[in-house]
């Protein structure tokens, strides 16, 4: 398969800042900057009406979970339950480690099956996230970076989602960063199909309110009782967890690049940040993840948790994910033995 490089590889423990000074980006800004310009690509006055609705209207659903009659225990379950299932499986290990950065392989049926899984997350295609996601990486808070927090907060939490950027258009992009994801037939048809993406996340949510209203009735029978645990199950479950899932995925590309500790001196403003590290399961060791992006793991010390890499090792177990690529100073070591030898 031919594999985009993943922008240019940042730094590994032991390299030198000169060589991070040699990356080549095709904008102003880095590590010494701290505040930028809006990407040259931005149209101020256009925005995604698409996006903008979505937004609205999950956010104000949300809001339900404070109404008394919308809670119950299970709906809390849920929400924490399938912020894992959906929301760590689906973003952080699968579109993230997997397709982004190839840092495991899997079976191709289990690789598409976490990819749909994914999709019920409401965030984008493979080919999309990945493709901005690279960028993201080979321009890191450089003007192109399309979400740097050195424009603004709001900006790179959610609303360079809004503006049309002709800097992030489908065809320059993917052609640039996501040759390979579209070379799988399945993730072709979900950029050629543009609501089958949409189709499956509607569809993930009418089965799991189906399914919880099936088995509340099995306990209640087919009345208001279990009407109303479904219901919590699919406010708190679905409609929350997404949202939930939103935010968590876009703190990491603006509180991880404004707040917490630098291990490494990487040419961006990538942090550690224990707090996106505990709700993201563990990607909030962003300093530690921009300074070896190749890497399954981003814990770099002992109490730098990483529940992600965990579950990866777990479908390890199983012969679902192979070629687990370890940490740089693993990698040198290994090397230096091979040449040894």
């Amino acid at each position: 398969m031919n594999h985009l490089p993943v922008a240019t590889r940042a730094p590994a423990r032991n390299e030198s800042t000169e060589s991070q000074g040699r990356r080549k980006h095709s904008s102003p800004g880095g590590r010494d900057v701290t505040s930028l310009p809006l990407p040259a690509g931005v149209n101020g006055k256009r925005i995604y009406i698409s996006y903008v609705i979505s937004f609205i209207f999950f956010h104000l659903l949300a809001l339900l979970i404070f109404v008394p009659w919308f809670f119950s225990w299970s709906g809390m379950i849920s929400l924490v339950l399938f912020t894992y299932l959906f929301g760590a499986v689906g973003i952080p290990i699968c579109y993230h480690r997997l397709l982004t950065h190839r840092s495991f392989r899997t079976p191709k049926w289990f690789e598409r099956t976490l990819v749909t899984i994914s999709l019920c997350n409401g965030q984008e295609t493979p080919a999309r996230w990945v493709a901005w996601h690279r960028m993201h990486h080979h321009e890191s808070d450089h003007q192109e970076d399309p979400h740097s927090p050195l424009v603004n907060f709001f900006w790179s939490h959610f609303q360079w989602l809004i503006y049309e950027n002709s800097g992030t258009n489908k065809l320059p992009i993917y052609n640039k960063y996501a040759r390979d994801i579209l070379e799988d037939p399945y993730y072709m048809w979900l950029e050629k199909n543009t609501y089958a993406s949409v189709a499956i996340f509607i569809l993930h949510g009418l089965l799991i309110y189906l399914l919880a209203w099936l088995g509340a009735a099995m306990f209640y029978g087919f009345g208001p009782e279990a009407f109303q645990l479904a219901t919590s199950i699919f406010v708190w479950g679905v409609i929350a967890r997404v949202v939930w899932v939103w935010h968590i995925t876009w703190s990491v590309n603006s509180l991880s690049h404004m707040f917490g500790y630098r291990t490494y001196d990487t040419d961006d403003h990538s942090r550690n940040n224990w707090f996106v590290a505990l709700i993201a399961s563990g990607e909030g060791w962003h300093n530690n993840h921009h300074a070896d992006q190749s890497a399954a793991t981003v814990q770099h010390k002992w109490w730098e948790i990483d529940t992600n890499y965990y579950i990866i090792k777990i479908f390890s177990w199983f012969g679902l994910a192979t070629n687990i690529v370890p940490p740089a100073h693993k990698r040198r070591a290994a090397k230096n033995d091979s040449a040894a030898t």
